[in-house]
């Protein structure tokens, strides 16, 4: 049986990719980036600030990078004071993992102000026995925090399931030996995820449930 559900925050758990996406898009304008569409920035959702930039704009230099993400954290920040929208059935299907006895934990490309900022907002906190931030550990795909949070907890990879939105999540998983779950509502397509090989997909979150067999 499961004993530890990990989520992705942005896009798995709460709607704020449009958010990110208008940032994103604001701070390149700032910083005199060359011009790139939606669907490119919400490619790289999920991965660091640092590692997702450069993936947007690869002919720029280190420098125009770091313009970039503090044009961004500024801009998202302001527009960042009303909590997201969860997406449907999130704090139910929480609430019904904790009346279960299964602990929840939250590993996400967020910086660790950002997510302590909107886990207030969104009055999360109680819900999750430990949280990794991509500024504290190496960035998805990369297995770390996903190992780091095993090991606090003294749990083994196949007591385990990883929850998110992008095949970032996914293939993290399967780097740490552990089972995922692909939800297809948030930044990447169904197919993309499907490539990944997850254990499930669903199209809404309180299939969640069904899936881990409760």
């Amino acid at each position: 049986m499961v004993k530890l559900v990990i989520f992705d925050w942005d896009g798995t758990l709460f709607d704020s990719l449009d958010r990110i996406c208008s940032s994103m898009l604001s701070a390149a304008e700032l910083a005199g980036a060359p011009l790139r569409q939606k669907e490119q920035i919400k490619n790289i959702i999920g991965l660091s600030l640092e590692k997702g930039v450069p993936v947007i704009w690869p002919e720029l230099s280190g420098r125009e990078h770091n313009t970039i993400i503090e044009h961004y954290k500024r801009i998202y920040v302001a527009s960042d004071q009303s909590p997201p929208q969860a997406y449907n059935g999130v704090f139910e299907t929480l609430n019904k993992l904790n009346e279960a006895g299964i602990k929840m934990a939250v590993a996400t490309g967020k910086s660790r102000r950002g997510l302590d900022r909107i886990m207030s907002l969104t009055a999360t906190n109680d819900y999750f026995v430990t949280t990794r931030c991509s500024d504290e550990t190496l960035s998805k795909p990369h297995p770390l925090m996903l190992e780091e949070i095993l090991a606090e907890l003294s749990l083994s990879p196949e007591q385990a399931i990883m929850i998110g939105d992008t095949e970032y999540d996914l293939n993290m998983a399967t780097s740490a030996g552990m089972r995922s779950v692909g939800v297809t509502y948030g930044a990447h397509s169904k197919a993309r995820l499907e490539a990944c090989r997850p254990h499930a997909l669903v199209d809404d979150f309180e299939q969640l449930l069904n899936t881990l067999g409760l």
